[in-house]
């Protein structure tokens, strides 16, 4: 394993007020609290999602134009990242080690989730316990496994997508442009593959190709340094929109869903590093900028960058190994919305409408959960796997309706233990295969994680100890 010498940082004269104003959690938890505190002032003032205000409208122009801002880079960064990922493995010993090994501990992890989930289920019977005032409605969007493989189909090269809809003057429509992300898994995947196989000729591809991820990354990072204001408005417009009193008819589902992802994110994952001799405080030192970021933006693929990042930089993982391992985990690795949520979601639909389930039905959520997870690739959201879940169970359909009124409050908190695996497996997975480089674990976190540096690329590879990323450095791309 070749090693980077690390650079010589030049003596920190900030002051400790300075030291925490500039730090990037900092920035996040106070954008958290301001936004809360815009969000009361708001609702004080007479805002709901029914009769907005303009300070609800300005805070929920500026979350949903950042939701935006992350969404438009998707498709770009989804398939040059999962192209250089497959790439790179030709640059690692047991590649194929290692992803099995990746793919493995994704399984694993997703069984746990779900038995915690299904135990809570049963223990808190969070369906018996709902309040009044639950209507069933109909799901916006329905999983079945039939529509999950027809899925995998691309329509188009980017699995672009097309729907027009009757516009709000009579006679007039309006057209939206979307795009399936696992089609787009699907078709980067298969030009990865024939990029590898075309050996030396295609050489230049792969080249192109990773110098347009970094520059889609560089752009990213942009976006991830603007966080806290785009925290600012998710924030204040979601308790605009949703306030705390919608929990109270469903408290003891929404008690039950974060019951089950502090486990795993506390309790659960801990284990693992420490039975992997790992630093359990340097594991969420390392993760937590990651971790904050999915939380209030409610996307996996959004983070996506930030989790790769800290993965490299903070947790030691050879880049050449988290390129491959993140961008899958991004996609494919859902503790919170696939195993975790549907478990104890489908407990609930069939605690109330009165359904008793069988061992059978309680192995086919397991089974959905740790085999299903891809359904939920690229959405904000779990209800295309809950969905898949109830379809599976013959469970009604309409209790999704029952549960989408605080879908978006319990969303934050399966993001942000999502991402927090999706930084984990690869961690432990490079652990066992001896490429972990534990210095670079091991070492203070100081700075930005996605800080510009003059080492970007020196050592990369093998998951060197990177130069300096004090937080007095510019951001990234910033020259």
């Amino acid at each position: 394993m070749s090693t980077t010498a690390r650079a010589q940082k030049a003596p920190d004269t900030r002051g400790p007020v300075r030291k925490l104003l500039t730090s990037f959690g900092f920035q996040i938890l106070a954008a958290l609290v301001l936004g809360i505190a815009a969000g009361l002032i708001g609702r004080q003032l007479g805002a709901t999602a029914e009769n907005p205000t303009g300070l609800s409208a300005t805070l929920d122009t500026i979350g949903s134009s950042y939701v935006t801002l992350l969404r438009a880079a998707v498709v770009p960064l989804i398939f040059t990242a999962i192209v250089a990922s497959i790439s790179n493995l030709r640059r690692v010993q047991n590649a194929a080690r290692l992803a099995g090994q990746t793919i493995l501990w994704f399984a694993i992890t997703a069984f746990i989730a779900v038995i915690i989930g299904i135990v809570l289920g049963l223990v808190i019977q969070p369906g018996n316990r709902a309040g009044d005032g639950l209507e069933p409605g109909d799901p916006y969007t329905v999983g079945t496994w039939w529509n999950f493989l027809l899925g995998l189909i691309p329509q188009n090269f980017l699995g672009l997508t097309v729907s027009t809809s009757p516009g709000a003057v009579e006679g007039t429509f309006s057209s939206n442009v979307g795009f399936n992300i696992l089609q787009v898994i699907v078709v980067a995947a298969v030009v990865g593959i024939a990029a590898l196989k075309a050996g030396k000729k295609a050489e230049p591809f792969l080249i192109f190709t990773e110098s347009l991820l970094k520059v889609i990354q560089r752009v990213l990072w942009w976006i991830i340094r603007i966080a806290p204001i785009g925290t600012f408005g998710l924030i204040g417009s979601a308790v605009i929109k949703y306030g705390w009193e919608k929990l109270a008819s469903l408290g003891w589902f929404a008690a039950a869903v974060y019951i089950g992802l502090a486990l795993v994110l506390f309790v659960v994952y801990p284990v693992l590093v420490r039975t992997h001799g790992l630093s359990i405080k340097q594991y969420f030192s390392g993760v937590w900028p990651a971790v904050q970021l999915a939380f209030v933006s409610r996307s996996s693929i959004g983070t996506l960058p930030l989790t790769e990042r800290v993965t490299e930089r903070n947790l030691g993982v050879p880049r050449s190994y988290a390129s491959f391992a993140v961008p899958l985990g991004a996609t494919t690795k859902m503790d919170g919305c696939a195993a975790i949520y549907p478990a104890i979601a489908a407990i609930f639909v069939a605690q109330f409408f009165g359904i008793e389930l069988n061992f059978v039905q309680y192995l086919l959520i397991v089974i959905v959960s740790v085999v299903g997870s891809a359904a939920t690739a690229g959405t904000t959201g779990a209800v295309v796997m809950l969905t898949l879940t109830l379809s599976t169970l013959g469970l009604p359909l309409e209790g999704v309706g029952l549960l989408l009124a605080i879908d978006p409050i319990l969303d934050m908190g399966r993001t942000a233990v999502n991402v927090a695996g999706q930084a984990l497996i690869p961690t432990i997975v490079a652990k066992r295969e001896g490429i972990l480089n534990e210095e670079l674990y091991n070492a203070p976190r100081e700075g930005l994680p996605f800080a510009d540096d003059s080492g970007d690329d020196a050592g990369d590879d093998e998951g060197a100890p990177e130069a300096d990323t004090s937080s007095d450095k510019e951001p990234v791309g910033a020259r």
